[in-house]
């Protein structure tokens, strides 16, 4: 079998117009970037041109993830693009991690001899996928529990609306924030709910110290990073704090003009989000900011990656680390072996570890056709507000076992 990896062809099946194959991918990148005719291979830092091999490898592949459930939505071009490459990532991670089967090596997207043997191996043994045992119509309790909650949440804060979410339901203009009253928690969307803590508490250099859960196609995925800006990323004295409640989010891509550093995240969906800003320069978000005013709609506040998680990369972005994450079935997934620090380590061999397999999950597991992604908001102490089962430290004692691993 042949080494395959983004940009990988089958014989015959190299696209006439390279420009506008890319074009649906590529349309939010700056026009410099767009002209490279050329995919952003942002899991290890390259730019990759198309490359015809021999044989129908790439159909292969792509038959055998959508049969094994990485890939559902495949069409089996014989193209290895920006799916293809996800899928083989998240079943390298699957292999490396759930399975415990390093051999495989990191997951980077890349199929080559070991990653082939273990694509035989699952197809010789008829090895199952367990994640695919759970779907949107027939989700785990883990998944019903979760969607629940932002149900309640739901009908909680449009009968008790806060001093925020009176704000996001005044606002006339358009945007990506949503009132209580249009939340939207439907079971076949991709959600993500970020828990944030300690917004109030005065920190230059805030920590990654949120929980993020993910409920899509019937599954839950927990990560950790952080919902507020460190000061010293955002080099102003008004960092930008996103409200709390829902925003429309897509997939698409951060360090829209920069060569070196571009690579795939949640953008806002249309017009931007709804943000305080931290008008009196205390490195915090308070009651004076709220009394303030709403600022925005904003259209940079991405979901995107925190590197290892060690420092805060968010300038008001929702950031995500890369070195853990809790998979289905509470398995802890430690990715410290492979995940890169900063974007240096990108070019040595590591990866961006848990965000990957994030980013991977939204482009295999979205509903064709839907590029949403629903982002919800809420404080660490909402949990209990909502849902008494919830303790009081949920989410701080969720954070310190992703940091920990133990």
């Amino acid at each position: 079998m042949a080494v395959l990896r983004l940009g990988s062809v089958d014989q015959g099946k190299l696209p006439s117009d390279k420009r506008a194959f890319l074009e649906p991918y590529h349309k939010s990148m700056v026009s410099n970037l767009k002209s490279k005719n050329k995919f952003r291979d942002e899991g290890n830092n390259l730019w990759r041109d198309f490359e015809e091999v021999n044989g129908n490898d790439v159909k292969k592949l792509q038959e055998f993830l959508k049969v094994k459930g990485f890939f559902p939505n495949t069409q089996a071009s014989g193209i290895f693009g920006y799916g293809t490459q996800a899928a083989t990532r998240l079943f390298q991670e699957y292999v490396y991690s759930i399975e415990g089967e390093k051999s495989i090596g990191t997951p980077d997207g890349i199929a080559g001899t070991k990653t082939w043997e273990h694509v035989q191996r699952w197809t010789d043994q008829n090895v199952t996928n367990e994640w695919t045992k759970f779907t949107s119509n027939n989700p785990s309790s883990e998944y019903n529990e979760w969607l629940a909650v932002l149900q309640a949440a739901k009908t909680y804060y449009v009968k008790h609306p806060n001093d925020i979410l009176k704000q996001v339901s005044a606002f006339n203009g358009k945007s990506d924030t949503y009132a209580p009253k249009d939340w939207h928690f439907n079971a076949n969307d991709t959600h993500l709910l970020g828990l944030r803590r300690n917004p109030q508490e005065g920190v230059r250099n805030r920590e990654n110290d949120d929980l993020f859960v993910l409920l899509i196609k019937g599954l839950v995925f927990t990560f950790w990073g952080s919902t507020d800006p460190s000061a010293a990323m955002a080099d102003r004295n008004d960092e930008a704090f996103l409200v709390e409640g829902q925003h429309k989010y897509r997939l698409s891509w951060h360090k829209k003009s920069s060569e070196e550093k571009i690579y795939k995240a949640l953008n806002p969906y249309s017009t931007g989000v709804l943000i305080f800003r931290d008008q009196d320069s205390d490195n915090a978000l308070t009651d004076s900011d709220l009394k303030k005013g709403l600022s925005g709609p904003n259209s940079s506040i991405n979901i995107h990656w925190s590197g290892v998680g060690r420092s805060n990369f968010s300038a008001g972005c929702q950031v995500i680390a890369g070195k853990s994450y809790i998979g289905p079935g509470e398995n802890l997934i430690d990715c410290s072996e492979y995940a890169a620090v900063s974007y240096t380590d990108l070019s040595n061999g590591k990866t961006r570890g848990a965000y990957n397999v994030l980013s991977d999950l939204v482009v295999c597991y979205n509903q064709l056709g839907n590029d949403t992604v629903w982002y919800t908001l809420g404080r660490e102490q909402n949990l209990n507000e909502i849902d008494n089962r919830f303790p009081l430290d949920y989410t701080r004692d969720r954070v310190k076992k992703l940091q920990t691993l133990k």
